[in-house]
């Protein structure tokens, strides 16, 4: 367990340190007067209303997908969608905003549809929503495969049972789906209402104006325009706040999944060939598959009509090439290894049923940041190496840090499962052999957990190689990475130059993460 306590040190070090930081920097923290400011206010009911809505279309649109993947479960290219709904997970923000601005924007794909058709174009993209078109291609495809889980559970003989009774689709959905749903929504809805709770780069690039502005934003802009501590620091502070309780709300409501009572039989269901299921199901998958896949197919094509050769000579964005490469890389593996770490600790304290409580105290700390502002933890990183922090190496070195800790939840979740799957498992067989430390490790633990590593490390790899907020805290002319060069070329409307740029950097998030899951992992996920 040595190896899990290094791990958990690590993470309680550079935290505690940051926040620590954070705090002692600043002289006045008053969240009572930072909410009396009329601004502020307007800003946080913003950023309610917005993540509300973004929870209510992306969860209440994935019910119907979800549903129909679970009751056409032998369609041709079933696997290959379930597939591309990973893309958006591990696409950068700043590329979908790209994506999005080409269908959706002045001269996007569908105002000159509505042209050439007679009809007044409307600039809707800019503003909220624009925001919600951006969270709904980032969540509809991360709450279907949620969803879809809860249709794994239902046992075979549950669905030959309702075809024996005749069942028609609304009674199954009724007795048979809802309960199921109920118990999956409140989780599901919680995780997609904070991720846009704290959504950065899809505000600041199509929010259009303080009149659609975020708290992480407000937060960005009280540290990079006006340098104002103590004001960032109430702002995270509050949103940090408000994160712990939403999070508390959610698991006193959310309940557990009940086991499968069910032998494993793969039972077909009856109702999916009447006609409406088929016209229904149809067209719930289309429409998916168009909010998902028209950003991304933009983006190709904007891309490869661009000019690619003088974009890729210059030496800007190979500099920022190589960057974003080494940032994500490291990123990935420090990520990785702590989270393997941690994981490492809490199947430890399951097998002494003393320590169980602690347990979840150390998944706990892995899961932190998912708490926490990554611009107010990259200030506080700043604020430790204030005299370095403008040193080049520092400042990656940083960028780096930060990205591998805002990944963590995400590898937590691969990797803590797979970790206790494991041990109950494999721990009698490894007692009985002697089987312990390292040879365990390469024996037993490695072959069965080579898979989950592999998509831990792709997955932090690739949001990292996206990631917009740290970079654009420490980035400068001389460490600017591809998201953030992508970001300036938009700000100074070099659209064609920002189409191959953005293609680049979504051939590096997708490449990155296939290369590492196939290679590390030794396979594809399904």
């Amino acid at each position: 367990m040595r190896f899990g306590f290094i791990a958990l040190a690590s993470v309680l070090l550079l935290i505690g340190g940051a926040c620590g930081a954070l705090l002692l920097s600043a002289t006045d923290i008053r969240i009572g007067a930072v909410l009396a400011d009329p601004y502020i206010r307007h800003v946080l009911g913003f950023t309610f209303w917005q993540a509300g809505l973004s929870a209510l279309l992306s969860v209440g649109l994935a019910i119907p997908v979800a549903r129909a993947f679970a009751r056409q479960a032998r369609f041709p290219g079933r696997r290959l969608l379930l597939r591309i709904f990973l893309m958006p997970m591990v696409t950068p923000v700043i590329v979908a905003v790209f994506g999005i601005v080409a269908v959706h924007g002045q001269s996007g794909w569908i105002t000159r549809a509505l042209g050439a058709a007679g009809v007044p174009p409307d600039h809707y993209v800019y503003g909220l929503t624009g925001i919600l078109i951006a969270h709904l291609f980032f969540n509809l495809p991360l709450a279907t495969r949620l969803l879809l889980q809860a249709w794994d559970t239902v046992p075979g003989e549950t669905w030959r049972l309702a075809q024996q009774l005749g069942l028609g689709s609304g009674t199954i959905f009724r007795l048979i789906e809802w309960p199921l749903l109920r118990e999956r929504l409140p989780g599901t809805a919680m995780l997609v209402f904070l991720l846009c709770f704290v959504s950065f780069a899809t505000v600041l690039a199509l929010g259009g104006g303080p009149a659609a502005t975020t708290l992480e934003v407000a937060i960005y802009q009280a540290l990079r325009f006006d340098f104002d501590l103590d004001r960032a620091v109430t702002l995270a502070l509050l949103q940090t706040l408000l994160c712990g309780a939403l999070l508390l709300f959610a698991h006193r409501f959310a309940l557990p999944l009940p086991p499968s009572a069910g032998l494993g039989r793969a039972i077909e269901r009856d109702d999916r060939r009447l006609p409406g299921a088929l016209v229904l199901d149809g067209a719930s998958i289309f429409a998916a598959c168009l909010i998902v896949l028209l950003p991304l197919l933009a983006t190709v094509i904007d891309g490869l009509a661009g000019p690619i050769v003088p974009t890729l000579a210059d030496p800007v964005i190979m500099r920022g090439l190589l960057y974003s490469l080494g940032i994500a890389l490291m990123a990935g593996f420090g990520t990785t290894f702590i989270a393997l770490g941690l994981a490492h600790l809490i199947r430890g304290c399951h097998a002494r049923p003393r320590l169980v409580p602690a347990a979840s105290l150390v998944e706990l700390a892995g899961m932190a940041t998912v708490l926490l502002s990554p611009l107010a933890l990259g200030t506080g990183f700043f604020l430790l190496l204030r005299s370095a922090a403008m040193m080049q190496p520092v400042a990656l070195a940083a960028v780096m840090l930060i990205n591998a800790l805002m990944a963590m939840p995400y590898a937590m979740r691969i990797l803590v499962p797979a970790m206790l799957t494991a041990a109950r498992e494999q721990d009698r067989l490894c007692a009985a052999l002697g089987l312990s430390g390292w040879n365990r490790w390469r024996l037993i633990d490695w072959p069965g957990l080579r898979r989950p590593i592999g998509m831990a490390f792709g997955f932090a790899a690739a949001l990292s190689a996206g990631d917009l907020g740290a970079i654009a805290l420490f980035g400068g002319p001389g460490t600017a990475t591809l998201p953030l060069l992508l970001y300036q070329q938009l700000g100074a409307y070099r659209v064609e130059e920002a189409a191959v740029t953005a293609l680049l950097l979504l051939l590096v998030s997708l490449g990155l993460y296939s290369l590492i899951e196939r290679g590390v992992g030794g396979h594809a996920s399904a």
